[in-house]
């Protein structure tokens, strides 16, 4: 196996393995309520926290999930870690939709 198969091979797995956390992070519906609010501006966990009704532990379960699935960011300011919508991966993944929108050429 030459090593440009490998690499792409390797770029696949690695994809695959995205692509699934993604899913698994939309698949909530907290988890889409949180993309939501930072949409609008960055927040801290506890500001992210305040609107919901469940324990802190559990909003940082959605976050994780979400920062795993690197659709936020996380920057630590003092005490504070505040949450960013990461739009790059958005771009990233409506490109990866719009692929499956091209008609495929009739031979």
């Amino acid at each position: 196996m030459d090593s440009g198969n490998y690499l792409d091979i390797c770029l696949n797995i690695q994809t695959t393995k995205l692509v699934n956390i993604l899913f698994k992070a939309l698949n909530d519906a907290t988890r889409r309520e949180i993309l939501e609010m930072l949409k609008e501006k960055d927040l801290t966990a506890g500001e992210i926290a305040d609107r919901f009704r469940m324990t802190k532990p559990s909003i940082s379960h959605h976050l994780d999930l979400l920062k795993q699935a690197e659709l936020v960011t996380a920057l630590k300011e003092g005490q504070f870690i505040y949450y960013s919508l990461n739009t790059t991966v958005m771009d990233e993944v409506l490109k990866w939709f719009i692929q499956f929108t091209k008609t495929k050429k009739k031979a």
